[in-house]
């Protein structure tokens, strides 16, 4: 650390926000204007700062960066799949930092026809992301979306396959995705609210009109839910769905009929989650009804939706939560999750067969792939562990035999996936709770303490973090790191009830349980408070935040990349987005027992004069997900109170937002960075 360097210095202006009878005063709020020279002024300040206080390490950074590039195959092809008539392939060249979309006819042996390569669309621009494809039933056209602020806000675009050229339209500020009626000119896609960014209309456009005469078709008009377009599997429907924390809603159309008017499967009711997939005369439904809390599978006829008419095909098990179905003409495909690991049954139409997929580990993660296919015995899924690269497997459902397609290859010449070991341990949280921890490590390893270990988790919106393969985290691994997912609360590992034990009025769970895997993991040795780092991003550089404040001494070093730390602030501003859909999550501030309960953890607000460990935060200006000045505003404080002079790092990408960088090795930058944070700090200098 250079202490001839000085750190920014923001100016306080305080700001009295007052709810409840109660008065907080934050004195940098004024940090929330993306147009004020002054706030460009500051972040890039601490761009400054930082760069001198890692200066010591940019060859190192150079270096990881080429070591994880190095492993990383960059003529590199996805495996083809199958859809009306095509076969489909994601490729990458050497030197290209974008995808090039291709397709062939009929057979792989066929020319190739490039529908996009986005390294010559992203010429010019800082940012650059393209998704959303979507081909016309009639295979002649393709709609797309680009993004090129980062702001999550594409622009539609349509092109001929067989001449090339782009239709005039421009149909902006959308999500990106859209469908195809079966006519092959009518296109459903979604318009996001132009500040909250909330999806929230779907429109029919017409090809070779003017998209200011789209029709809108439907409106979500509850701010607590979004919407979306899709059609179905079997092709025979154009379905939106309406979408909040706890409560689903969906309304279909037959595709051939685009004039038609949409019907609603069933209505909304509050706490009623359910999904649908159809197959013949029936819609399976995935569902909560009735308290299955782990989801059952239901079906109800096309012509009687309601859920009246709803009967079961699997039904409820409380050890056993039901993740996602597939529907073959002959199978119904189930992704399960029993005791946190990922399960895969398949079950004939006529009873003859019912069998799971064999796997063999407690750190592996595997779930169905691309299956756009009905009429096949073969069913694609990803499989890859902790030590194991990611395979991409054909299994023939009638003979049971295994075919890998394709495995992740780790160039460099260095890997075996034999020098590493991986296993999965139980911490026994505060309350007495069972949390569940993959950890991965290169094969010697003493546990004596002096390993430096990176503890990560995530712990928000049901969403699990499974443990997974990565040739990045190689990098940590060689150099003596143990890595460890903390499989807390707030995630749905062990089910629904887990997540339901970390949000609301049990989100402490979250971060209390996160830091007792930590005091787990010195107590046995894999660790200690001078050789341990925490990182989490987004939800978990929320995460990040609480811990460092209610427990700073077990940590040697923290990254918080994109943190939501202005919890109580956010939550009660309707207009950022995400804000008035995420009430289910953390609770409504304006009610006084949420406000006093997020009160209790909300990162920005309560630090504190303490010492706090070494920290690297980072953010993008132009974030929709979690705002630059959250992190800004936080670090600024951190900056005013804390007690030690342990590094306290803020780096702004100023070009970018949630994701970070859109190149496939401009993101690997980021990480060296990261890497080089931890390793400096645990005396590794190569």
């Amino acid at each position: 650390m250079n202490k001839a360097v000085q750190p920014p210095k923001a100016r306080k202006i305080p700001a009295e926000l007052e709810i409840h009878g109660d008065i907080r005063v934050d004195n940098y709020y004024w940090m929330n204007d993306r147009e004020d020279p002054e706030v460009i002024a500051y972040l890039n300040a601490e761009n400054d700062y930082c760069d001198k206080q890692t200066e010591h390490t940019k060859d190192f950074q150079k270096d990881l960066f080429d070591e994880m590039k190095g492993r990383i195959k960059e003529d590199d092809q996805s495996v083809p799949y199958r859809l009306n008539h095509y076969w489909y392939i994601t490729r990458f060249e050497k030197g290209g930092d974008y995808p090039i979309f291709s397709r062939k006819k009929e057979t792989l042996q066929a020319p190739e026809e490039v529908m996009f390569d986005v390294n010559l669309m992203a010429e010019g621009y800082d940012y650059y992301r393209l998704g959303g494809l979507n081909v016309s039933p009639d295979n002649k056209m393709v709609a797309f979306g680009t993004d090129t602020v980062s702001r999550r806000k594409y622009t539609i675009r349509i092109k001929n396959l067989e001449t090339g050229e782009l239709y005039p339209e421009n149909i902006e500020n959308t999500t990106g995705g859209s469908t195809w009626a079966n006519d092959n000119k009518t296109l459903y896609y979604t318009k996001k609210d132009d500040q909250t960014l909330r999806s929230f209309q779907i429109y029919k456009h017409i090809l070779g009109t003017n998209p200011v005469e789209d029709e809108l078709v439907f409106q979500e008009d509850d701010e607590t839910f979004n919407t979306y377009v899709y059609k179905s599997k079997s092709k025979k429907y154009i379905v939106i769905g309406s979408h909040s924390t706890l409560t689903t809603e969906y309304r279909v159309l037959e595709a051939d009929n685009p004039e038609g008017n949409f019907h609603v499967i069933q209505p909304r009711i509050r706490g009623l989650e359910y999904s649908i997939s159809h197959f013949e005369d029936d819609f399976y439904i995935l569902t909560n009804r009735d308290g299955a809390y782990n989801f059952k599978l239901m079906k109800t006829p096309v012509t009687k939706t309601g859920k009246e008419n709803w009967i079961d095909v699997i039904v409820h098990r409380p050890d056993v939560l039901l993740e996602d179905i597939d529907i073959f003409k002959d199978y119904l495909v189930v992704g399960e999750r029993k005791n946190g690991l990922n399960e895969i049954r398949i079950i004939r139409w006529d009873k003859s067969d019912d069998y799971f997929i064999p796997f063999d580990n407690e750190t592996y993660t595997a779930y169905t792939s691309i299956n756009p296919d009905f009429d096949t015995d073969v069913l694609r899924y990803t499989y890859n562990s902790m030590t194991t690269p990611t395979s991409v497997v054909d299994f023939n459902m009638v003979t049971k035999q295994k075919t890998v397609l394709k495995e992740q290859e780790v160039l460099g010449g260095h890997f075996d996936k034999n020098n590493y070991t991986s296993e999965r341990i139980w911490a026994t949280a505060n309350d007495g709770t069972q949390v569940p921890i993959s950890l991965v490590y290169k094969k010697g390893i003493k546990k004596d303490g002096t390993n430096p270990l990176l503890q990560y988790a995530y712990g928000s919106y049901g969403s699990t973090i499974d443990p997974y393969f990565s040739t990045v985290r190689l990098s940590l691994l060689d150099r003596g790191f143990i890595y460890a997912i903390a499989h807390i609360r707030g995630g749905e590992y062990l089910g629904r009830n887990w997540y339901e034990d970390g949000k609301l009025f049990t989100k402490l769970n979250t971060f209390t349980d996160f830091i007792d895997v930590s005091k787990h993991l010195i107590a046995k040795n894999y660790t200690s408070e001078e050789n341990l780092f925490g990182m989490g991003g987004s939800a978990g550089g929320l995460l990040m935040g609480a811990v460092v404040n209610m427990a700073p001494h077990l940590y040697k070093g923290v990254i918080a990349a994109v943190p939501f730390v202005d919890v109580v602030t956010t939550m009660l501003d309707d207009s950022i987005p995400l804000t008035t859909g995420e009430y289910d999550e953390w609770g409504n501030p304006n009610d006084k027992d949420y406000y006093e309960y997020m009160l209790q953890y909300s990162p920005y607000d309560n630090v504190i004069a303490q010492d706090y460990p070494n920290m690297l935060v980072t953010t993008g200006l132009h974030d929709s997900q979690v705002q630059y000045w959250e992190p800004a505003k936080w670090v600024a404080k951190l900056r005013e109170l804390k007690t030690n002079d342990n590094l306290l790092l803020l780096r702004t990408n100023m070009d970018t937002g949630h994701g970070g960088a859109s190149g496939r090795f401009e993101a690997l930058k980021e990480v060296a960075e990261e890497y080089a944070f931890l390793f400096d700090l645990a005396g590794i200098k190569e």
